[in-house]
């Protein structure tokens, strides 16, 4: 948590003129007993009008000028705790996009969103009461009992009594709190993960009529988060009576000891006033910092979450490359991949060559590797064992965004962004004319469905792309990669959508790319079956390499699935 407050340096005025303005606050409060002490004593007592209303004015005056400085305080613990959470919410999104993909995926997305909201939020509003109370509460605190003791000795006693009674209550409560608020916080990340997963795929559990079971999932995992926090909760709750019974004991040994004290003439009635006032106001901050430490708790636990994902460290990125021009395109040299977590591996000895300019089809089954293998090649993940080679260059050596520069991608998960079609497009080369735009959607097959549309490329796409079929979504997919004009095009699946017609057109103007080199990923022998080499996966293994016709003799791998899939012409 301490390194998160370097984010408040920018805010350093704010920092420092919110608590003094309050400590201006409290200065007046602890002045109020010994006004109303005076009017009990010099003008009550002595029948004096004037004088009450003299001191009367004076306690308005105090009043105003508590309510001035409190305000002003506020505006400046606002200020600076909102700005914080701004500047910490900005590191942390930039910090997640430069995290690498193992990264991402060891932490998931619902701790992600949970640590980028509901934690922020947590140490905003701690931040907040931090700069309004905690410099406040103790000094009214320690204030009321230094002016209690110049008023009596023996009454300051009890004062010093109660503040270390409560001090054991409240720091004791707050030591046991901070571990258990950590886990609270890491039960909400399982529930939102579980509400993301649901909302995600709820077509899925409405196909498969799985509502219930999944309601009782949520409510289970929703049960032990409530169960565990009003545990919590009821700890944490019983510092607040706790305070008010230790306060409230204190105050009837106080009225005794003064009305002894006055009946003895040690002490006066205004006095014991005063005394009673400081014992009040001593029992108001106490019970605000116990919420504040609550609240502190709260923060300081998140926080540490925060922290932990900010020490997470960056993917690293090689130096600054240029690869050979004469180089193939794509080496695999040995390559092996396991992915964090998993038990086995998910890629294995995997070496081939990708000549340039020319197409190279992936096929396998479902789980073969085949989304792996095209990972490695922009660098999402680095591999286990051996290396690939870019333009003659391994991939830890290229400078991520030099050699994401070189590659197009769409991936298997067609993902369009809300704007409109030009936008969307523009993701792949923001500087692209609208001639580069229209080829895109000529070669993807996309400039039909677009021409349609009311406003063309500048037909709106809502999130998602809900607006828009599954194959007009892919489409489009492709066309974003094809706009950058890429040295080497990925499609991982990203024709599965479509009807065999428009996947013949499509792989027809993929050969129109003279300087490109095509990597198609598929799972129909239709879709590959032209390439200039197809590369044969099962469980993560290479089981054939070579031609259509090639693979048809001496690859049982692949003949079962072209057998499967054009089994009457067979």
């Amino acid at each position: 948590m301490r390194k998160l407050f370097r984010y408040l340096k920018i805010y350093r005025k704010e920092c420092i003129l919110g608590p003094l303005f309050k400590l201006l606050e409290a200065s007046f409060e602890l002045l109020v007993p010994l006004v109303m002490a005076a009017i009990i004593d010099r003008g009550i007592a002595g029948s004096d009008r004037s004088l009450v209303l003299r001191l009367g004015l004076v306690l308005a005056g105090l009043g105003l000028v508590g309510l001035a400085s409190a305000i002003t305080a506020q505006y400046f613990a606002a200020k600076a705790s909102v700005g914080f959470a701004a500047a910490l919410r900005h590191q942390l999104f930039a910090h997640i996009q430069r995290l690498s993909f193992p990264d991402l995926d060891r932490l998931g997305s619902d701790t992600l969103i949970t640590r980028m909201t509901s934690d922020v939020n947590q140490v905003q509003t701690g931040v907040n009461l931090a700069l309004r109370l905690l410099l406040r509460s103790p000094f009214v605190v320690f204030g009321a009992m230094v002016m209690a003791l110049t008023i009596d000795f023996q009454a300051a006693l009890v004062f010093a009594a109660v503040i270390a009674a409560l001090c054991a209550v409240v720091f004791g409560i707050m030591l046991w709190s901070i571990p258990r608020y950590q886990t609270v916080q890491k039960n909400l990340d399982g529930l939102l993960g579980l509400t993301r997963e649901n909302l995600g795929g709820v077509r899925v559990l409405r196909a498969f009529n799985k509502q219930a079971d999944e309601v009782r999932q949520f409510d289970a995992q929703n049960e032990r988060l409530t169960r565990f926090g009003l545990f919590v909760g009821r700890v944490s709750a019983a510092m607040n009576p706790l305070t008010y019974v230790l306060l409230n004991l204190a105050l009837v040994v106080l009225i005794h000891t003064g009305a002894l004290q006055v009946d003895a003439g040690v002490l006066t009635q205004g006095q014991v006033v005063a005394l009673v006032n400081y014992m009040s106001q001593i029992l108001v901050e106490l019970v605000k910092m116990a919420n504040l430490i609550l609240t502190i708790t709260k923060a300081w636990a998140c926080g540490n979450r925060l922290e932990q994902l900010l020490e997470v460290p960056a993917a690293v990125s090689g130096h600054e490359a240029a690869g050979a021009a004469d180089a193939p395109a794509v080496v695999f040299d040995h390559v092996s991949l396991t992915y964090p977590g998993a038990g086995g591996e998910a890629i294995c000895d995997l070496s081939f060559t990708i000549p340039r300019g020319t197409v190279f089809g992936i096929i396998g089954g479902t789980g073969s590797g085949k989304s792996s293998v095209v990972n490695l090649i922009p660098g999402f993940y680095k591999p286990t064992r051996g290396q690939v080679l870019v333009d003659g260059l391994s991939t830890a050596q290229w400078e991520d965004g030099a050699l994401r520069a070189r590659v197009g991608m769409a991936p298997q998960k067609a993902m369009l962004f809300r704007g409109t079609i030009r936008e969307n497009l523009l993701w792949g080369d923001s500087t692209a004319p609208e001639a580069q735009l229209e080829r895109a959607l000529e070669l993807s097959q996309s400039k039909e469905f677009v021409d349609r549309k009311d406003g063309g490329l500048d037909a709106p796409v809502e999130q998602g792309g809900r607006n828009l079929s599954g194959g007009q979504r892919q489409r489009l997919t492709i066309a974003r990669a094809v706009v950058r004009e890429p040295e080497i095009l990925i499609l991982d699946d990203s024709a599965s959508a479509l009807d065999f017609a428009t996947d013949a057109k499509l792989r027809k103007a993929l050969r129109t790319l003279r300087d490109t080199t095509v990597i198609l990923v598929s799972q129909r022998a239709s879709s590959i079956r032209f390439a200039d080499q197809i590369l044969v996966l099962d469980d993560g293994r290479a089981v054939g390499l070579g031609t259509h016709d090639a693979l048809l003799e001496t690859c049982p791998v692949y003949q079962e699935i072209c057998a499967s899939q054009f089994r009457k012409e067979a």
